[in-house]
């Protein structure tokens, strides 16, 4: 089959289309689960924050608020700002009784060096120049401070995309390529990597799914009976020991 086409997942025009409402972000995140080592991406996530327990927390591309609930549930007195770029993401996330702001990862409106630890959960990829979002958030941070960002890896549902006959999403911060970019504003770069699974209960779901990343993808899905699965493959970086701004 040959593929309809690809999308980078960091053109701007394509990112403002995809989170201009929350429903396409809230059926993606609905069919994640676990894979076969039991570990949930953001339950790794919010432990390790637990652990760190930080005070101040800037959370960038906050999406629809749910992580951020669950951090601030967990974490008594935090100091917590959610933020994003699309004003339906921040509306969600203000529903839910959190602090949010509109604003970029390149431009937080933070001061210098006034933040413990900065989430970047699922969006790195979509910043139109990483280096530029890592110094802003390498500016925020204190010194002591870490930087959280999770993101998938190349194989992530190759199963599905390649059924569908569709190139999978290009990203510029991947499980393979992030740990090198991380170390280009940081001393010290932890991961985890960590293996899902997407349960489609029907062909309908799968093919909602993917029409959630282009419309024309929708239709490409063959006909098929019954339950689907596929992996998915995410990292969890923690990323400490900032370079002073403007090495």
């Amino acid at each position: 089959m040959t593929p309809v086409g690809s999308i980078r997942v960091g053109d701007q025009e394509h990112v403002a289309s995809q989170y201009a409402a929350t429903e396409p972000l809230r059926g993606r995140m609905s069919v994640w689960g676990p894979g076969p080592q039991g570990l949930d991406p953001t339950k790794v996530l919010l432990d390790a924050l637990i652990e760190r327990s930080p005070r101040r927390i800037l959370e960038i591309g906050c999406g629809t608020g749910a992580f951020a609930k669950r951090v601030v549930d967990a974490i008594p007195n935090v100091n917590y700002l959610a933020t994003d770029a699309s004003a339906a993401m921040v509306a969600a996330a203000s529903a839910l009784g959190l602090n949010a702001e509109i604003r970029t990862a390149q431009a937080t409106g933070q001061a210098a060096g006034s933040i413990d630890a900065v989430i970047a959960a699922w969006m790195l990829y979509h910043v139109p120049s990483l280096d530029a979002a890592l110094g802003e958030i390498r500016r925020v941070l204190r010194p002591e401070g870490a930087l959280f960002a999770v993101t998938n890896g190349e194989l992530h549902l190759a199963t599905l995309f390649a059924d569908a006959g569709v190139d999978p999403p290009l990203s510029s911060f991947t499980s393979e390529t992030g740990q090198a970019i991380l170390h280009r504003h940081f001393g010290l770069v932890a991961r985890t990597d960590i293996r899902t699974t997407a349960t489609f209960q029907d062909h309908s779901s799968a093919a909602a799914y993917l029409g959630t990343i282009d419309p024309s993808w929708a239709a490409a899905l063959p006909a098929f009976e019954g339950v689907r699965q596929d992996y998915g493959y995410t990292t969890v970086f923690i990323a400490t020991e900032p370079h002073p701004t403007g090495r």
